[in-house]
């Protein structure tokens, strides 16, 4: 691996370094291997200093998930850590940047980053937990992935919570975390599809759409948005999309609230003489 020189007297502040394992996988340590020149060996370690680990889908840093920090003591050259996550990459990222106040033992001035080997241990095949990676991940767990030691979701599909993803979303709510909220329009009041939102069962009178989030189109009102409003609704054929009340009022010559009574018009007759 390339030498590379970080610090104030190095035109570079930061570095960093990963490995693509080609898909996912669950991960349960890393080792490193400095390079140890035998008389120099705390010269080594602080350069290394401060360095961090990440576990990632995409080869950025900023993507993945912090599984180590070192800070003091210094790192040891022959490095191990439990760095439990799931991801494709696990990048090395160490930094000395201009202005920042780092510990006393911490090689500043011009600090090399010299990677020997780096080792990662996990599960062979996605999915998978336990000592001889046998155990399916919960069914519903995100991607597939789990905590390789007990098998705790990393994550859970949406419409699912709780540390196994076996919990579905309380009443009224949908989603990934649980996070959204059903329209409450669902045909007899009945909480919407857990996963998708959707009111499975129909909408009640005066909503339509998958999710019952839409009110009937105009003129239209009651259950599947079936029935006209009464063309005898005052300014037009606006109405209620529950109950077809014409909220207006009526068109001169009709009353109730649909307005579709007429109006008894009353003939006087006058005797013949």
């Amino acid at each position: 691996m390339k030498d590379m020189g970080i610090g104030k007297g190095s035109p570079e502040k930061y570095f960093w370094w990963s490995v693509d394992l080609g898909e996912n996988y669950s991960i349960y340590d890393i080792s490193i291997d400095f390079k140890d020149y035998t008389d120099y060996v705390i010269r080594q370690r602080g350069r290394f200093a401060g360095f961090s680990l990440y576990i990632s889908n995409t080869p950025r840093k900023d993507d993945g998930r912090l599984c180590y920090k070192n800070t003091l003591p210094l790192p040891p050259l022959e490095f191990k850590t439990t760095c439990i996550g799931y991801g494709r990459y696990v990048i090395y990222y160490n930094e000395r940047l201009d202005g920042v106040a780092y510990p006393e033992r911490y090689q500043y001035q011009s600090s090399y980053t010299e990677l020997c080997e780096v080792k990662i241990q996990g599960c062979n095949k996605a999915g998978v937990y336990g000592n001889n990676c046998s155990i399916p991940c919960p069914v519903n767990c995100q991607k597939q992935s789990c905590n390789i030691v007990n098998g705790t979701c990393l994550g859970c599909n949406p419409g699912y919570v709780g540390i196994m993803c076996q919990t579905e979303c309380p009443w009224r709510w949908y989603g990934e975390k649980c996070k959204s909220e059903c329209s409450g329009h669902c045909k007899g009041n009945i909480s919407c599809n857990h996963v998708t939102g959707n009111c499975d069962a129909g909408c009640a009178a005066g909503w339509m759409g998958e999710q019952c989030d839409q009110r009937c189109k105009n003129g239209t009102f009651g259950e599947d948005c079936a029935q006209n409003c009464s063309i005898y609704c005052f300014g037009g054929t606006s109405c209620n999309n529950q109950n077809g009340r014409c909220e207006k009022g009526c068109s001169p010559g009709y009353r109730g609230n649909l307005c579709n009574d007429s109006k008894s018009l009353l003939h006087c007759f006058w005797p013949s003489m």
